[in-house]
């Protein structure tokens, strides 16, 4: 009965999650996005205290059940063991006890909370794990999602009916493909072999919620009186936690799956208070006093969950084109000096420190403004450009569904009024100057006003008339660079600004 409800638990927070990162249209995200601020990562770099303080209580209370409940990458990885446990007897007991290689997982640990103290942000989302599977849904599953809604587009639209329509197919970036293909190969190949190796060994938060789970008040006991030492237990620990030899459990590594419940054949396993009775109360005692032998170690070890936790915390504190226009296709990404980034980000800096490069902000822009970044310290992590299309003023769905607080909540009035770059006018790039024609495209289209056309020649009100920017007006939105017919580059780009505005 546990092992079922673990499992409809999981396919029900999997399916959602994973449809926050497909769904273009914005229906889930009603619903379903509270999803994405409960994993651990971004809870703790929105400085959610309450969803953190919760998921700590549900660890020892019940073990690490956020990795095989809440956690989509450890519910993914689980799907693929799965899948190669179905093809024969032999590949349903795989697995084996091992010891547990803490100096990696301490160490990578260590690497992940100097990452992010450093600013890092976007190297140590590499391994976080909702970051890791956010990439891999939104680089590898949504495409293949849009092309079948494209198919079922095609057929309605020749029945004569609008159920479905058709949306163009973007991955983002080749630097995001490439980082989520190698994430995914890796991913599948540990899973596909030792089940949650990933999550034992790599995964920063495993190690926390592990460290944690050692104190649960249920855990999965065995009692050497009944066993018959058959090993089966372990053979079907995908987590290789089980010594069947020593009738013991690394509770640090155990993620709560219970497959090992349905695997023993005489009753000898069980999911227990910490403290039972018989030879399940001895065990716990001989447990405590293993504890008690490596006090040390795990003291040391909260020291530096405390460190990652405090400068997480202070790192926190510092904190498509309308239907009758042409899309030009052949748009260059100009040589910005200072980067965009949206609305409600309060600052780059406020934004690349709490961002976890999940992608789901870039999975719902509808007009493909958000994009991931190919720099080093920015890696994946978005930021906006205009070639597809504009911010529009009256869009707030990358506000509404960051998870991490990169980018705060704001209404559709509050965007309007908030700078977040300023226009720029290149004078020979302008058609007016190069061809001699009249245009004025950024000024029709400017939301706030802030451009507009002024004589080429002053005082010569026939001469041609070019843009001038009012900067205290423009609130960097880039209609007027997306809309510019000028190419390759734009004659009027945007210019982010480092900290952001009000008008």
């Amino acid at each position: 009965m546990l092992k079922k409800t673990r499992i409809a638990l999981a396919v029900i927070f999997f399916a959602a999650i994973t449809l926050l990162f497909l769904d273009f249209t914005g229906t889930i995200h009603r619903w379903m996005r509270w999803m994405a601020k409960i994993q651990f990562l971004p809870a703790v770099l929105a400085l959610n205290f309450g969803v953190v303080i919760a998921l700590a209580a549900l660890t020892l209370i019940f073990g690490r059940v956020y990795c095989s409940v809440i956690c989509p990458l450890g519910v993914f990885q689980d799907i693929i063991s799965w899948i190669n446990g179905k093809r024969g007897k032999k590949n349903r007991m795989r697995f084996s006890y091992s010891p547990a290689k803490n100096w990696l997982r301490y160490g990578v640990l260590v690497l992940f909370i100097i990452a992010l103290a450093a600013g890092a942000a976007s190297l140590a989302a590499l391994i976080a794990p909702y970051s890791a599977y956010g990439r891999i849904a939104s680089s590898l599953f949504a495409p293949l999602w849009k092309w079948g809604n494209n198919i079922l587009a095609y057929f309605a639209e020749r029945l004569d009916s609008y159920a479905f329509y058709s949306t163009e197919v973007w991955s983002g970036s080749l630097s995001a493909f490439i980082v989520a293909i190698v994430t995914c190969i890796i991913l599948f190949t540990l899973a596909w072999k030792n089940g949650r190796t990933w999550c034992n060994t790599i995964c920063p938060v495993g190690t926390v919620l592990g460290f944690l789970s050692r104190f649960s008040l249920l855990k999965v006991r065995i009692d050497a009186d009944k066993c018959k030492e058959c090993s089966l237990c372990t053979r079907q620990c995908k987590a290789s936690c089980i010594d069947w030899k020593n009738h013991s459990i690394d509770y640090s590594r155990c993620v709560a799956c219970f497959d090992c419940l349905d695997a023993c054949r005489h009753g000898a396993i069980t999911y227990t208070w910490r403290h039972g009775s018989g030879t399940v109360r001895a065990a716990a005692e001989k447990e405590d006093k293993t504890m008690e032998a490596t006090g040390a170690s795990r003291r040391n070890f909260l020291s530096i969950t405390a460190l990652a936790a405090t400068s997480a915390a202070l790192s926190a504190q510092e904190k498509k084109v309308d239907g009758g226009l042409a899309v030009i296709e052949e748009k260059k990404i100009p040589r910005r000096q200072t980067k965009i980034v949206p609305a409600g980000s309060l600052s780059i800096k406020n934004f690349y420190q709490h961002c976890t490069a999940c992608q789901l902000c870039v999975s719902v822009c509808p007009n493909q403004v958000l994009r991931p970044s190919a720099g080093l310290m920015t890696l994946m992590q978005p930021e906006m450009s205009y070639e597809k299309g504009y911010c529009r003023p009256e869009c707030t769905r990358c506000s509404n569904v960051c998870p991490s607080g990169a980018i705060s909540p704001v209404t559709e009035a509050e965007k309007s009024s908030i700078c977040i770059g300023h226009a720029v006018w290149i004078r020979e790039n302008c058609i007016p100057i190069t061809d001699g024609q009249k245009c004025g495209n950024c000024a029709r289209h400017c939301p706030a006003g802030a451009i507009r056309m002024v004589p080429l020649e002053p005082g010569n009100p026939d001469s041609l008339r070019i843009p001038a920017v009012n900067e205290e007006r423009c609130i960097g939105c880039g209609a007027c660079e997306n809309l510019c017919p000028a190419r390759p580059f734009s004659a009027i780009y945007v210019e982010g600004h480092l900290v952001h505005s009000e008008i």
